[in-house]
Order: structure tokens, then sequence, then C-alpha cells
């Protein structure tokens, strides 16, 4: 039996409320597409997140309306995580009341994980608001990449409470948003949800900004620089790189190789301390959270992207943006078999099988050791996220999704947001001139 569907109320308004938890805002590079092209299409939008360091509480950026609450401390264990959503689910109901003090909002979309926002959707819905979730995290499927297999009856409770949150927060939608095609089958007939109701916007990167520029500090001549850039956490993996890197400059004396590690999570003190054990101090830098200043510099300056991501339930169906975001920074990748990732990268990425870590290091060496093979597939990458991957067709379903809930037709279609023509980024920096193809070439090789 079908659902009835509410439009949402409250005139002409049209003000869109963001919930995100997992990162603040700008600094999720996907949440913040969606503010600008609500904005460019005539929404109002604010967004409750935490605060990253030094954010103020309250900031207008671009029309976007950002509250900010002091962020949970860092939680260790299943107690820990279930104080933090407490936490953090308190702060952004209070922070919702302030919102509507404001400017009342006729839609709350959430952005997983956790899965917890559904309650608060509840509660605001007698007042004609209605629920999108935007569908970021397979949360049942990180729990086990976090803590196993559940074996006790402690564990298999936690695991059946995830599990409830997760079909709840489905059946309280109104509209579900997947990042990819696996979660949208995920929201079906996992989530019960009409097929009618779901919607794929994958977490493309908008290639007209994200692309390279001249790095003010290039890597030295002769070295091969590698990068990674993501969370870590357990469920990442990151140690992978940490083996590699050991791997090629202690037993293979490639020492002409330098990896950077951008990124905070969980897991980043352990990997500190990994890599002082296996004397990679050199060889290894850790930057802690990237900006997005930090992360073009550093993608504009490396030779080659790392997945270091195990084929676990979560990982093989889940989009990892670090892969499309090498891409657009025309970078060759390295990744073990995850099915989404070989959608994203097609052939523009070197694949080995999940676990494999010599194979993982054969194929690293042999991008740093064949400078022609880096080119073809950097070249391969960026072409593909560009015409396959990019944030505006992205855009266009993203924002049919809001035109669908308050019955607006748009003959002109969708509007873009207008980036001008320039040769520099908004720091500064000289943009390497995309449509010269000599002068791309020799940039991908050299990096300077």
């Amino acid at each position: 039996m079908r659902r009835r569907q509410r439009r949402p109320g409250g005139g002409h308004d049209k003000h869109i409320l963001i919930i995100v938890q997992n990162l603040p805002v700008p600094l999720d590079r996907r949440v913040w597409l969606e503010c600008q092209a609500l904005r460019a299409n005539g929404y109002n939008v604010s967004v409750i997140c935490p605060k990253g360091p030094g954010d103020p509480p309250f900031e207008v950026l671009d029309g976007v309306h950002i509250y900010k609450y002091p962020p949970a401390r860092a939680a260790r264990g299943l107690p820990g995580f279930a104080l933090e959503f407490a936490y953090c689910w308190v702060a952004t109901a209070l922070l919702s009341m302030k919102v509507a003090r404001s400017l009342p909002f006729q839609v709350i979309q959430a952005c997983n994980p956790p899965d917890t926002y559904w309650l608060l959707a509840l509660l605001w819905r007698p007042a004609g608001v209605t629920f999108v979730f935007d569908h970021h995290d397979l949360n049942p499927e990180l729990f086990i990449s976090r803590f196993g297999t559940p074996t006790s009856a402690v564990q298999r409770a936690e695991f059946a409470l995830l599990s409830l949150f997760e079909r709840l927060t489905h059946r309280t939608a109104s509209r579900v948003i997947s990042t990819n095609e696996s979660y949208r089958q995920i929201a079906i007939r996992r989530g019960g949800v009409d097929p009618d109701r779901v919607t794929v916007v994958r977490s493309g990167p908008d290639t007209r900004g994200m692309r390279p520029r001249y790095p003010r500090e290039p890597r030295p001549a002769g070295a091969v620089e590698l990068v990674y850039l993501g969370i870590m956490g357990p469920q990442d993996c990151v140690e992978n790189v940490l083996e590699v890197v050991d791997e090629l400059v202690h037993r293979r004396g490639r020492t002409d190789v330098h990896a950077t590690l951008m990124g905070f999570g969980d897991s980043l003190e352990g990997l500190r301390r990994m890599a002082h054990r296996l004397d990679l101090d050199d060889w290894v830098t850790f930057t802690g959270r990237a900006d997005r200043p930090m992360i073009a510099e550093h993608l504009s300056r490396a030779d080659i992207g790392l997945c270091p991501d195990l084929k676990t339930p979560l990982n093989d169906l889940s989009t990892m943006n670090k892969t499309m975001e090498y891409m657009a920074f025309a970078l060759p990748s390295v990744s073990f078999d995850l099915t989404e990732t070989i959608v994203s990268g097609g052939d523009s990425i070197l694949v080995v099988p999940s676990g494999d870590l010599t194979a993982f290091t054969d194929a690293v060496e042999r991008l740093v050791s064949d400078p022609d093979l880096r080119l073809r597939l950097a070249r391969m990458a960026r072409d593909r996220v560009v015409r396959e991957l990019d944030w505006r067709p992205q855009a266009s379903a993203y924002i049919g999704v809001y035109d669908s809930l308050f019955g607006i037709h748009r003959p002109e279609g969708v509007v873009q947001r207008h980036l001008p023509a320039r040769t520099e980024d908004e720091w500064g920096n000289r943009l390497v001139p995309l449509d010269d193809e000599a002068e791309l070439d020799r940039f991908i090789l050299e990096r300077r």
C-alpha cells in the first residue's frame, strides 16, 4: 500500500534545513555542492553541523545560513558512540528550533551517519515539515567494519538497533537520495522504499573548480609523491598505505617516494605511531584535518592517488569521494577491487585483488617507474570525471527531488551555478590550462 505524500507547506520561502553530523560545512564537499545548487535555484538553505577548529557558531556563506554546535568528544567503544549520537541529536534539535524562529523551514534533509534524525523529522511533521534522507553511509555494514560480526548478545542487540534505525529512517522519509545504484537498491529492498521515491545523486566533483593548479610547493624534482585523502577510521584501512610505503622504501629501495596522508579520524594517532615504528618519518607526512586550499595544493603536487580500502560489505558498495577527487586533479590511482570504485574509476585506475598488498605495491611501483603510464591514466582519469561523473548532471537530479516536492516545473531546466572563466583559483594559485594539451602533459609528468 503506497503512503500518501504531503507537499511541503509554508508559503513561498522554500526553506530547506540540512542536518550533517560527521563533518563541518563547507568542508563536507557533497553537502556544500547541494547547498549551492539549492541557492542557485531559488531555495533558502540552512545547515546544522558540528564546528570545525576555529569555526564560529553561526555564519552566512554564499547565502547559506550555517549553525554550528561544539563537536562531541572523540568516541571510544559503542557506549561512547551512543553518547556522541545523543549529544549531537539534542544539539541539533535545539538549533532546529532556532532556525525555525529565524525562518520556518518546510523540509529537513538529514545526511547520515547516524540514522537518528528520523525522530526529529517526526517531531517536526505536525508543523508540515517533510523529511528527505540523503543516504551517505550503510550503518549496519559500518558496524561490522568497525567491530566485526556481532557475536555476543549485547552486540547482536546493538546491531539490531542500528538496523531498526535504518529502516525507520527509510520509512519516515518522503524521498530518499542515494549516492549510487547500490545504495538505491538497498533503500528499495532493505528499506522498503517505493522505487519512485529513490533518486541517485552521485557525489561527483564540480570539475570546473576542482582541477589542477600549479602548486606553491612542488614536490622535489625526481621524486614521486603518493597521496591519501579521506577519513582515517578502522574501516578505511589506511594502515595499508604505511605497509606499502614500508615495502617500497625499506625492501625495494624506492627512497624516491614520499606519501602525504590528509585527513583525520579515530585511527590517526595510531597511524602516526605505526609510521614512527616502521621508521617512515622521513617518507610519510600526516597533515591532519585538511581544508580546501590544502587539498587543492597536495592533490596538484601529487603523482599517484592511493585507495587502500579493503573489500568489506561497507566499502564494496560505497562511492569513495577520494577516487573522484584524484581523477579531478588528473591523478592515476591504485585501488583494491571494490565494486563502486571500479564504477567510478573505470579503466583510469589500477585495480588489484582486495588484501593483496604485494599486488598493490607492485601497481604503485609500476606507476612510479613508468611516467608514460602515469600520464596516460591521468589523462583518462580527468577525461572520465568530466564526461561521466561531473556534479552538474547530479545537481539537476538533486534539484529535481525538491522541485517535485514543491510542485515546481522548470521549462528552462535547472539553473547551474555560474563559475566565471579565470586563470587563478580563489586562493591566488594559477590554474593549469586544461585546453593546452602539451602544457597539461608536461604538468602531469612534472607537477610543477
